[in-house]
């Protein structure tokens, strides 16, 4: 039987635990499979795509930027996907269709909302209207919290999500260290934070003694706002279950097999953060 051939792609994708994570689970329920990292170009996204048509790839998973871009490139979009216009799994069904889901909102729901009571009282804020945005806010309103705010650095952008979530709050980028005061969650969906990369320029401090602050970034496993926020006794969550979550899920979608999330897949995930 020849190896199964699974992938993410993005860019930049050097820090995505993936490979990590798929090929443990390939090991763990002896399935002759490889997962790995292609870092591509937006124009390199159809070849890619014909790569799943022709079976030399069996599935792959999408992050930044291009959980939008796939899709004119994929035949059916389902579940999830369909309500968010944001893929991050892909594969091929039994009829040949190259089929497009979305994990993140499960992976979002199952790691941290349904930890949250009186979700109905809840007023939460998304920062960011990329990629993953869609996903966070459909999660939310999929746990009944109906108060629901976007505000991003483009502000068009904003106004696009609006159009698919006509119930959003849009808000201006400038006024972010004001408005955080006023919700009980704030989820970041930007890539401010992320290993290398860019942060936000100020501390959070006017804000609820109460706030739940959700990353959707495990890379690092503490941003700088997420240490911020725990010395001053925040309750807060890194991205990393909701990462182990989605990926779960994508791994059921490609092998029918709902895999385990034991310590020692945890333990090998924190390790190579650090």
């Amino acid at each position: 039987m020849n190896k199964k051939l699974f992938a993410i792609i993005g860019s930049p994708v050097a820090h995505s635990l993936s490979p990590v994570l798929h090929n443990y689970w390939f090991k763990k329920y002896d399935i002759k499979a490889e997962y790995s990292l292609l870092d591509i170009k937006e124009k390199d996204i159809e070849i890619v795509i014909k790569k799943i048509r022709d079976k030399e790839l069996n599935g792959i998973n999408i992050t930044l930027p291009y959980k939008q871009k796939v899709i004119p490139f994929v035949d059916q979009l389902i579940n999830d996907a369909k309500s968010t216009n944001s893929v991050n799994t892909i594969f091929l069904d039994e009829a040949n269709t190259v089929v497009g889901d979305n994990t993140d909102v499960f992976g979002l729901q199952a790691a941290y909302l349904k930890e949250i009571s009186n979700t109905e009282n809840k007023k939460a804020l998304v920062i960011g209207a990329g990629g993953v945005s869609p996903s966070v806010i459909y999660s939310l309103q999929k746990s009944k919290i109906k108060d629901i705010a976007v505000i991003n650095r483009t502000h068009e952008k904003s106004i696009f999500l609006k159009k698919r979530f006509n119930f959003l709050n849009v808000l201006n980028w400038t006024s972010l260290k004001e408005e955080v005061s006023k919700f009980d969650i704030i989820i970041n969906a930007t890539s401010l934070g992320l290993k290398n990369g860019n942060d936000f320029e100020f501390n959070f401090n006017n804000i609820k003694d109460n706030l739940i602050y959700i990353d959707t970034i495990y890379n690092p496993l503490e941003t700088k706002t997420i240490k911020f926020l725990k010395e001053n006794k925040i309750k807060t969550f890194n991205g990393l279950e909701m990462f182990i979550y989605q990926g779960q899920k994508s791994f059921y979608l490609w092998n029918k097999i709902n895999p385990e999330i034991d310590d020692q897949l945890i333990d090998l995930l924190i390790s190579k953060l650090k």
